[in-house]
This record gives C-alpha cells, sequence and structure tokens, in this order.
C-alpha cells in the first residue's frame, strides 16, 4: 500500500500542449495534476502533485468574444496602483500569463496552494528546457465541440 508521503516524493513530470486548446480546459487538467487529483493517493493536506510543463502558450484558444473582454488587473499596492489589461494585449506581451492566472486561480489559496503553483512551468513556444526530467505528454480528455453543432 503506498502512503501519500511516498507519492509526494514521487514526482512524476507532465507536459501540456496548449496549441488551439481552450484556456479553460487546458487549466482545469494542469490543476488536477499540480493538486495530485488523479492519483489514488491523494490527501488534501499533503502536495501529492507532479510537475506540469505547458508548451505553445501563446497558442491557447479563448472562446467567445473574451479575447478583447478579459481583464487582466495588477495592482502595485500604492494607491492609484491599478492597472488593467484586455486579453489580446497581455498575449502580445507575456503569453504565459494568460495560462498561470488561470491555472492559480483554480489552486488553494494557501501555502501549500503556492507550493504547487512553483511545479507549473509554462512556455510561450514549444521549447522547454526540462528535457532531462523526461515529461509525459500528457493527453486532455476528448469533449464534444459545442461550435460544431453537435447536442450534449
Amino acid at each position: 500500500m503506498a502512503s501519500a508521503g511516498k507519492a509526494a516524493a514521487d514526482g512524476r513530470w507532465h507536459i501540456i500542449d496548449a496549441d488551439g486548446q481552450v484556456l479553460g480546459r487546458i487549466a482545469t487538467e494542469a490543476a488536477r495534476l499540480l493538486q495530485g487529483k488523479h492519483k489514488a493517493v491523494y490527501t488534501p493536506f499533503i502536495d501529492t502533485g507532479d510537475h506540469v510543463v505547458v508548451v505553445n502558450a501563446a497558442k491557447v484558444k479563448l472562446t467567445g468574444r473574451k479575447e478583447d473582454q478579459k481583464i487582466y488587473r495588477q495592482h502595485s499596492g500604492y494607491e492609484g496602483g491599478l492597472r488593467e489589461e484586455r486579453a489580446r494585449l497581455v498575449r502580445q506581451r507575456k503569453p504565459e500569463r494568460l495560462v498561470e492566472d488561470a491555472v492559480r486561480g483554480m489552486l488553494p489559496k494557501t501555502k501549500l496552494g503556492e507550493a504547487m503553483y512553483r511545479k507549473l512551468k509554462v512556455y510561450a513556444g514549444p521549447d522547454h528546457p526540462h528535457a532531462a526530467q523526461k515529461p509525459s505528454a500528457f493527453a486532455l480528455r476528448a469533449s464534444a465541440d459545442k461550435s460544431q453543432g453537435e447536442v450534449a
């Protein structure tokens, strides 16, 4: 019988290709892997998650009109220091932030959640420096594409 402590030490690496994939679907799968919910020994108070590498983040798809309507906010901490940017500008300036913010919002807002978030590596292009860790390709679950007119 495996324990959660041993599972925490056995951190596998997964690679997700975001090319043409919907942002929210990538983020939910990445968050599940980071938390370790895909393992039988998942324990909420122990970090049993794996490392996740997301490549081609610049080619992630936003549905609807989110490209122009979704706003990313950050505050400097000073009075009047709120900065807002549309998703289109964020994609041009720093495309990794689209995936990073989506995944971070799905993780716990605790010290353990921060530890899980540190295991996420996001790259705008297809190249990454983690080949030595031998990441396994993670296939996203197939879902019915509602834009094709299929009824669920």
